[in-house]
């Protein structure tokens, strides 16, 4: 109790509150910009992953051809082909969900001049020669065209790949300012013990011992804070996640989910943030004691020996 009374840096003060709540909130903040990086790498995996192994084949409505005949043909076509796993048509009722959010519910696509669609799944090991397929398709079918969604994916990838680096910059700015905050804390606490820190230092007290009790306090001080921000984060990922899983089943929902998956952070996500919560603790202490070993090298450079300071 006596040391925590007669410590250099006030063990509880408005400023350390303060520090509190701010390296929270750049913590909490911080741990989202990851949340978010990890969801958009993980997305961008998964679509990396769908294009080495999904293709879709589209047969038009046209005239003078019997479309089932037509959509069987394509299938048995692709399922034959070397390097194709399997073949499946993708039935009315899944059509029709598919274009549900646009064209409402109840349609009859049979009214309507839908394409029929085949999805082919692909043998990753030994995939086929996607140009040699789409060539016999369209040669024997009317109507028929291939789309390996290269072309679409490399779209979204891109936009992926931009909002990864947007984000990496985002956490850094974040990082940036916690560090400025712990400076600015730092020297508040040394301006309020100015006197006890400068009689410390001439009467012999070394840089260590000095910078290690502001590095103690701080370090508390960032782990509080980096704990509260990283924990609400953490919560907010799972109450996400549960919320994105319980609204799975309508059409809009589905469409969201073939594009982000289910709003869930991966491990990488969780773990990355836990990490976080020591890194900004760290970084708290590392940065007050810079700060301090700073301030005490001034008070050298500006006393020299055989002079005396004025209190």
């Amino acid at each position: 109790r006596d040391r925590k009374l007669h410590s250099i840096v006030p063990r509880e003060s408005v400023a350390g509150t303060a520090l509190v709540l701010v390296v929270a909130i750049m913590a909490f903040l911080a741990s989202l910009t990851l949340g978010a990086v990890s969801l958009v790498n993980d997305t961008a995996l998964g679509w990396q992953n769908d294009i080495a192994r999904e293709i879709t084949i589209q047969v038009k409505p046209v005239t003078d051809i019997d479309l089932v005949a037509a959509v069987e043909s394509v299938r048995q076509i692709a399922e034959s082909f070397d390097g194709v796993s399997s073949a499946s048509i993708v039935s009315q009722q899944a059509l029709g969900r598919m274009l549900e959010p646009w064209l409402g519910a109840g349609l009859d696509l049979n009214e309507l001049p839908v394409p029929r669609l085949v999805t082919v799944i692909i043998d990753r090991s030994n995939p086929p020669d996607i140009d040699v397929l789409r060539a016999k398709i369209v040669e024997s079918v009317p109507g028929a065209s291939l789309d390996d969604h290269r072309a679409w994916m490399d779209r979204l990838q891109s936009m992926a790949r931009a909002t990864i680096w947007i984000g990496v910059f985002v956490f850094a700015l974040m990082m940036a300012a916690t560090v400025l905050t712990v400076v600015f804390a730092t020297r508040g606490a040394m301006a309020g013990n100015q006197h006890v820190i400068e009689v410390l230092h001439f009467v012999g007290a070394e840089q260590s011992f000095i910078a290690g009790q502001f590095q103690r306090h701080f370090l508390l001080l960032g782990l509080k804070g980096a704990l509260t921000g990283g924990l609400l984060a953490l919560g907010g990922f799972l109450a996400l996640g549960y919320w994105s899983r319980s609204n799975i089943a309508d059409p809009a929902s589905d469409q969201m989910a073939a594009l982000f998956g289910t709003f869930s952070v991966g491990l990488s996500g969780y773990a990355g943030t836990l990490i976080l919560i020591f890194v900004i603790a760290m970084l708290t202490a590392i940065t007050s004691r810079f700060t301090v070993y700073r301030y005490v090298g001034a008070l050298e450079s500006e006393v020299r020996p055989g002079e005396s300071l004025d209190f």
